[in-house]
């Protein structure tokens, strides 16, 4: 398997996208942006995932980061993947979701080619990994993550969409904490 696109290191920067399956757009309801949150806040805690931004976009989401403590981050990917793809599909079938049977048979179908016996698939392989190598890039990856709800008319502000760090670099209310980059 390749590793053009993969973070195989601990304790270098990395600009992530992680895309579900087909681009669907799952992350439209509050219950499964919160699942992220939340997610990606225990990989804070606990699996030594160090943030400098992010974005929740409705099909992707977007990090620059780095793995701490021994950590590795494609490990951490990995991990992620793993535990939101089964909380994605519990809060699909559990609470209210008008797509439900439309989505879940996608993510089935999209898992009939696999070698491995799985039932569903929610998101696409691998992540796209860009290694972070000067301040400029930073900048550049920093503006890329917080004008894409702006980029997509969902805002008229980076710091006006709610599930972005931007919120963060406005030190505005925001629901997890990030490590503040002081490039500008």
């Amino acid at each position: 398997m390749s590793t053009k696109y993969k973070a195989t290191t601990t304790e270098e920067c990395y600009f992530i996208t992680i895309t579900t399956v087909g681009w669907i757009d799952v992350f439209t309801r509050l219950n499964q942006k919160q699942n992220i949150i939340n997610s990606l806040k225990y990989c804070q805690e606990n699996k030594g995932l160090e943030i400098y931004a992010y974005c929740i976009m409705s099909s992707h989401i977007h990090l620059l980061c780095k793995a701490t403590s021994g950590f590795i981050l494609s490990d951490i990917m990995r991990d992620f993947k793993r535990f939101t793809s089964k909380k994605i599909l519990q809060i699909i079938t559990e609470e209210p979701e008008s797509r439900r049977e439309w989505m879940l048979a996608y993510f089935k179908n999209a898992c009939e080619h696999l070698k491995s016996e799985q039932d569903f698939k929610v998101w696409q392989n691998g992540y796209h990994a860009e290694h972070i190598f000067s301040n400029k890039f930073i900048r550049q990856k920093i503006d890329y993550i917080h004008f894409n709800p702006v980029k997509d008319k969902i805002v008229a502000l980076p710091e006006d969409y709610y599930f972005s760090s931007a919120r963060n670099y406005a030190e505005l209310e925001n629901d997890m904490d990030v490590v503040i980059l002081d490039l500008f």
